[in-house]
């Protein structure tokens, strides 16, 4: 017996995984017993890259999920609404579900779960992080005996992409920015890409599976990367470092029971594996004991790559149906249910670097070093570094320190009148 897909939307990623799904020869025997029943478009005239008979392809997406013959519904329109509508009407219909949509299941992840565990279906999920590389799979499986301490991301293309060729061109953010909308790498409005907030739905997502609890998606601290600058850049090369946004989850170093998670530019060593991940390509490190590192690497973006990580999730969906045990699996089965506590960022132990434009006048570097000892933070390195105009620039990088304790620093700082400005405050890995 064939197993029947109803297909929501035939965007890239939709098409993509019809694609693949109509080139079954060479790959996994079980995707020829899979078969495309209906898909659901928003326009019948639109051009396809693929073919399909036109029976198939229908407007009315609700025919799709309501449809009994239909076992399994996969997402790729994207969108918070109606997609999460139809998802929960699928499940509420007995179906499994595979999705590549992480906002929604980043905002609406717990009534999602929540009423497939009821309902005794699956939600699969792999192409919502990361693109084509399998790293839910393994959080949910072959990583969770671990106990998992970190997970640090770069699982945006577009933001790698823009720091990439800032760093290697030398060019300031907004021509890299136009340049990347031009060749279709950053979308026309791309506040969800610089600002952070995409990352910190992959990594709200990431985070619940690595540490076993459900994440508020307000919780988690996004910062982007329009303040970082040419100057940023030159100066984390004279220091050793290159700059990427990462998004990372991980234990308070001092309490355990509360987890950080965080979007945000970074000055990250150049030994470190994630320093070497330019262009538009993803990866994400995990951390835990007894393994220690394992990095995931590969396309986080495409039609190819998405229509894999898809794929993979119809895959195991087709085996479960076809092993037919009324029992859910564990291990494709969403487990967590109580929420995770989430630290505020003020409470979050990190070095920084600081750029300060100062008057030039004598003894500014030892106010500086007065003030930041008041609050307790250490300093690694002071050192001025040129003029700009009538100011002069001074780089600071602390040793680890609580971020609550260094903002407090900042703001006596900002109140001594040797200080023109700060132009740029990073965290350093």
């Amino acid at each position: 017996m064939g197993v029947k897909l109803g297909i929501l939307g035939l965007g890239t990623v939709g098409t993509g995984t019809v694609q693949l799904l109509q080139d079954a020869v060479g790959r996994h025997p079980l995707l020829q017993e899979i078969e495309i029943y209906r898909v659901g478009v928003r326009s019948l005239d639109k051009p396809r890259e693929v073919q399909l008979p036109s029976a198939v392809i229908t407007t009315d997406l609700e025919s799709i999920v309501n449809d009994p013959e239909v076992d399994i519904l996969v997402e790729v329109m994207g969108g918070l609404e109606p997609a999460r509508s139809l998802i929960l009407q699928a499940i509420k219909n007995g179906k499994h579900v595979v999705t590549a949509n992480k906002a929604a299941i980043a905002r609406f992840g717990a009534e999602i779960f929540t009423a497939a565990n009821e309902a005794g279906v699956y939600v699969m999920l792999e192409a919502a992080v990361g693109g084509g590389i399998p790293v839910i799979q393994p959080l949910k499986q072959a990583l969770s005996v671990n106990r998992i301490h970190t997970v640090t991301g770069i699982v945006n293309g577009t933001t790698n992409y823009i720091l990439t060729r800032m760093q290697t061109e030398g060019s300031d953010f907004s021509d890299v920015l136009a340049d990347a909308q031009r060749l279709g790498y950053a979308e026309a409005d791309p506040t969800a890409d610089v600002d952070g907030l995409d990352a910190g739905d992959k990594i709200a997502i990431l985070a619940s599976l690595a540490f076993d609890g459900r994440i508020k998606l307000e919780d988690v601290y996004c910062e982007g990367i329009r303040q970082v600058s040419q100057t940023d850049i030159a100066y984390a090369e004279k220091l050793g470092y290159v700059i990427k946004l990462l998004a990372i989850a991980n234990n308070q170093a001092n309490d355990t029971s509360k987890l950080s998670v965080r979007v945000h530019p970074t000055f990250v060593p150049k030994a470190h594996p994630l320093a070497s991940i330019n262009g538009v390509y993803n990866a994400i490190l995990v951390e835990g004991e007894p393994i220690g590192q394992v990095m995931f690497f590969g396309p986080g973006a495409g039609a190819g790559a998405t229509a894999s990580a898809v794929t993979s999730d119809i895959l195991s969906l087709v085996a479960a149906l076809k092993s037919n045990t009324t029992a859910p699996n564990p291990l494709l089965s969403c487990r967590h249910e109580e929420y995770s506590q989430i630290a505020p960022i003020s409470e979050l132990l990190t070095r920084f670097y600081a750029r300060f434009l100062t008057k030039d006048q004598a003894g500014v570097i030892g106010q500086l070093g007065t003030c930041f000892g008041n609050h307790g933070v250490s300093i690694e390195s002071i050192v001025q570094t040129g003029f700009q105009g009538e100011l002069a620039e001074i780089v600071v990088v602390t040793h680890d320190v609580r971020e609550g304790e260094f903002r407090q620093a900042l703001a006596e700082i900002k109140s001594l009148s040797a200080i023109d400005s700060i132009p740029s405050i990073l965290r350093v890995l």
